[in-house]
């Protein structure tokens, strides 16, 4: 069986090609980075280590690369693939669309009737959708027709911590033990061989919403809290009581949503949280608040981690307090190396903080979650002036 997949980073490396490979799949890595394609070409293999007492490695084998600019290389592989995979970043999903819509186009060609399912393993909802709404549109009327019967784009939910890291062996990477990879069974066509670890489930939405407004909220959260307090890895946020705490408050928030919304089991939904405030808090990793916090306007928009989860909980009757205090943390994040930060603050500097929740978040004047929001972000922003001037 051959994979497919666009992103040679941590994420691909240390997540998705270790399972594929270990699911006896042939993995051919899309990437941009030459020296780590040219490494991967040469030795076909590369070692993961989990970030535990141990720190087990294991050899990641039956792996090549290619350069994402060779289109025509691209779209052969892809022509002759059984699957195709992405960690690219929701906003990068854009730039690997025509190259995947080329190798689409020559498999139908070809008369290649074998199906090929096309998962994007990325931090959103329906993130495999919004790949096949990017792709059809290079695609002409006659090659969509035919893809209908024997392409699929099942979404999929995601999560393992991987941080930005440095090893001598540029190819290394380390991971948590834990890993979730939920796919969508009802978009499976015929004939898929299931992959190895992977959980398929008959309705994905609770399962998203569960890791993103679990894991993605709680995660941004410490970061956006820790960054305030002038802490710089997640890990020091969660030997804070306090902070550890706030995030955790966050946590049940989010979760007297979920409960409601998808019946979840209360006291099985405890233990998720408690197993994620531990995976945060993790010895063996050490992860940047500066990364985890990285992209606040993507992250503060209507549909992500933040909004979302507030809106639909306000909609149940469930009070907010440290979710709307969480958003007013993330609009005070203004690191000078994240792009998104700057613009995050420059839009606030020119127009005010009302008018960003309304026009960015899209939360309206008279919402109540807006006016606290505004409230907590005027408390924050005292306070971290007052301690500046001090």
């Amino acid at each position: 069986m051959k994979a497919v997949h666009f992103g040679a980073g941590n994420i691909g490396r240390g997540f998705i090609g270790h399972m594929l490979s270990a699911s006896d799949y042939e993995v051919c890595f899309v990437a941009r980075n030459p020296n780590k394609i040219s490494m991967l070409q040469k030795r076909q293999e590369y070692p993961i280590t989990l970030a535990n007492a141990a720190q087990d490695t294991t050899i990641v084998s039956n792996v090549t690369a290619i350069h994402v600019g060779e289109q025509e290389l691209v779209a052969e592989q892809i022509a002759a693939a059984d699957l195709i995979t992405t960690a690219v970043g929701v906003s990068a999903l854009e730039d690997i669309a025509e190259p995947i819509a080329k190798g689409i186009y020559l498999r139908m060609k070809n008369n290649n009737h074998t199906p090929l399912h096309i998962i994007a393993c990325e931090n959103a909802i329906g993130g495999s959708t919004r790949l096949k709404k990017r792709v059809y549109p290079f695609l002409d009327e006659q090659t969509r027709t035919k893809a209908e019967r024997y392409v699929s784009f099942p979404n999929a939910a995601v999560d393992r911590i991987v941080p930005v890291q440095d090893h001598k062996d540029p190819l290394q990477v380390t991971v948590e033990p834990f890993y979730e990879w939920v796919v969508h069974r009802p978009a499976l066509l015929d004939g898929f061989k299931e992959i190895e670890g992977v959980h398929y489930v008959d309705s994905l939405e609770p399962y998203i919403e569960r890791k993103m407004f679990t894991v993605n909220t709680g995660h941004c959260v410490a970061a956006y809290f820790g960054y305030l307090h002038g802490f710089k890895t997640i890990r020091q946020v969660m030997s804070n009581s306090t902070l550890r705490a706030e995030v955790r408050h966050v946590m049940e928030e989010t979760g007297a949503m979920l409960m409601k919304k998808h019946g979840f089991n209360p006291h099985k939904h405890r233990k998720y949280m408690d197993t994620i405030l531990e995976r945060f808090a993790n010895p063996n990793l050490t992860d940047q608040v500066t990364r985890v916090g990285r992209s606040p306007l993507r992250k503060l928009s209507p549909y992500d981690r933040l909004v979302r989860p507030a809106m639909q909980a306000s909609e149940y009757g469930i009070e907010i307090p440290h979710l709307t205090s969480a958003m007013a943390a993330a609009m005070l994040f203004d690191y000078e190396q994240d792009e998104e930060a700057m613009k995050l603050q420059h839009m606030i500097r020119e127009d005010g903080a009302s008018a960003f929740i309304r026009e960015h978040m899209g939360i309206p004047d008279e919402h109540l979650v807006h006016q606290h929001v505004v409230a907590r972000y005027e408390e924050l922003k005292g306070h971290k002036e007052s301690t500046i001037l001090t």
